[in-house]
């Protein structure tokens, strides 16, 4: 999920080297109180009280957040301060310019300085950005922290049992797994789901946070055929995406959403005859246009998602699970696309979308 930051008014924040806090000061500097209030979710707002003989001339909150990074990374905000012996300050992350998702744990702790040069270091404060507007209830399981807040416990038992099926099969077929436990928040509709995002599409039904292992989805009671599906799709995102997650390579579009879509079960009808239909009348994408974004046209998107589950399906049929492993591990290790595809298939990209077409059109002399 990307996210947008600016700097607030007369507030400023930068990423410095990460650093455990380290506390040296004599007992006159003092912190009186240190909180952390949030307006879900639109803001986190943390507020610091300190005292000392000597005015303080200096504060700045220090934090991290829980998410894949390629190296620890400590952010630093600075808020604004009137040198005076009694400090009462804050600052507020605005989740318009730069915003978490529900269920975000940071760790934050606050480094002070007044004008006899002593520094007094809070100890660390761990808080999760939780929605607060719900009455949250939690099951789990090794792998699934599932929250859920409008159905029984045999709906959340049912909606555990999907993740946790999802998570088995995408390991069985390409032998992924994530690492941490992944958090799943089950909101009753849409809507509601929507409204826990700041700025969301208005046809957004499900999300993966890849970079926090958070699924956020609407299941409502007479979503549940979609849903289901929906949430295999989601939870295949974060997997895939926490596999493969380094510096030095970037997932095709066509691996990531070809795999999601494989893990959503049997293959969608409609699916099927859009993408016979384009191979009938030669009007396939090129897999090389399928690497990047695919198309906001509703037809040409639903192309690209037809074709992407379908060549996946060819490469676990034809090839087998541990190939498609070794695709997803070479791609993380920075492995171009017809290198990868070369070192787990030993073909490149041209033979393989060659071939795949051949399957195609046996597919529609047999329709």
């Amino acid at each position: 999920m990307r996210s947008r930051l600016a700097l607030l008014p007369l507030l400023f924040l930068c990423v410095v080297a990460a650093a455990p806090p380290v506390a040296s000061a004599p007992a006159d500097l003092h912190i009186v109180d240190a909180r952390a209030s949030a307006v879900f979710p639109l803001s986190l707002e943390f507020s610091i009280e300190a005292e000392s003989s000597s005015p303080i001339v200096d504060a700045r909150l220090l934090y991290q957040v829980d998410k894949m990074n390629y190296a620890p990374v400590t952010s630093e905000a600075w808020p604004v301060v009137v040198p005076s012996t009694m400090l009462a300050t804050s600052w507020t992350w605005d989740m318009r310019r730069a915003s978490l998702p529900p269920g975000a744990t940071i760790t934050y702790w606050w480094r002070l300085r007044d004008e006899s040069g002593a520094v007094v270091e809070s100890d660390p404060h761990i808080l999760t950005f939780d929605d607060n507007r719900h009455p949250w209830q939690e099951t789990g399981s090794s792998s699934v922290s599932l929250r859920w807040y409008e159905g029984d416990e045999a709906f959340a038992a049912q909606m555990l049992d999907i993740c946790d099926t999802a998570v088995e099969d995408l390991a069985r077929d390409v032998g992924t797994r994530v690492d941490r436990q992944i958090k799943v928040y089950i909101y009753a509709s849409s809507e509601d789901m929507r409204q826990a995002m700041v700025y969301p599409q208005e046809w957004t039904g499900g999300v993966a946070f890849t970079d926090y292992g958070i699924v956020a989805i609407g299941i409502g009671p007479g979503d549940m055929d979609w849903g289901v599906r929906a949430l295999r799709h989601e939870l295949t995102h974060l997997v895939i995406h926490a596999a493969t997650f380094s510096p030095f390579g970037v997932l095709p579009t066509w691996v990531d959403e070809g795999l999601a879509m494989h893990n959503e079960g049997d293959v969608d009808p409609n699916f099927e005859r859009l993408l016979l239909q384009a191979a009938e009348y030669e009007a396939l994408l090129s897999l090389r246009t399928l690497t990047g974004p695919f198309s906001s046209d509703t037809g040409r998107a639903y192309l690209s998602y037809a074709e992407s589950q379908s060549v996946v399906e060819y490469l676990l049929d034809t090839y087998g699970s541990e190939a498609v492993h070794a695709l997803l591990m070479a791609f993380r290790d920075g492995a171009v696309m017809d290198d990868a595809l070369m070192l787990s298939f030993g073909l490149g990209l041209d033979e393989l979308e060659s071939d795949w077409h051949a399957s195609l059109r046996e597919q529609v002399a047999n329709a």
